[in-house]
């Protein structure tokens, strides 16, 4: 042999220690973005929760201000793949989302109705018949989920805070 075909043998490809080098750094990057997609499908599926929850705000906001009990003339959307209910509680104007079992267990997210600021307003209370219409004049909302610790008004659901949008995570 002459070292024109040594030389092209030892080019011939990678060796086994650049290989095993290549995987390993593919199942680590497979470690860390795995787990991070899954929540993002998960944090997905939370938000359909709350598009679903839009017209129950309105019907909250809009029967405060004429006095009216909090789930007048509201009607619960239908149980859709990943939400199994949207319900208002008639004493206070909450809103209750209940995802289905397949996400986190089938935990709850809870929107609270206030008069006035988030951080410094009164929550909203009521008989069935009749709601207290709001002094400030508006109605903010309160998310909070199972993890919030916040002083702000109103009840925490069930669902993990990595699951739900960041204002809800206060």
């Amino acid at each position: 042999m002459n070292h024109r075909t040594i030389a092209r043998r030892a080019q011939a490809g990678f060796t086994l220690i650049e290989l095993m080098i290549v995987v390993a750094i593919i199942g680590i990057l497979a470690a860390v973005a795995l787990p991070a997609y899954q929540d993002y499908t998960v944090r997905a599926k939370v938000s359909e929760g709350l598009s679903l929850a839009a017209s129950a705000k309105t019907a909250v906001a809009e029967n405060a201000a004429n006095g009216a009990a909090f789930d007048s003339g509201w009607t619960a959307p239908a149980a859709t793949k990943n939400v199994a209910s949207v319900g208002i509680t008639p004493s206070n104007g909450a809103i209750t989302i209940t995802y289905a079992s397949a996400i986190d267990s089938g935990a709850t997210l809870i929107l609270s109705p206030v008069d006035g600021s988030p951080t410094s307003g009164t929550a909203l209370s009521g008989a069935a018949s009749s709601s207290t219409i709001p002094t400030a004049g508006s109605i903010s909302w309160n998310c909070k989920s199972g993890g919030s610790t916040s002083g702000y008004v109103g009840t925490s659901g069930s669902i993990q805070a990595k699951y739900v949008p960041a204002e809800c995570r206060k």
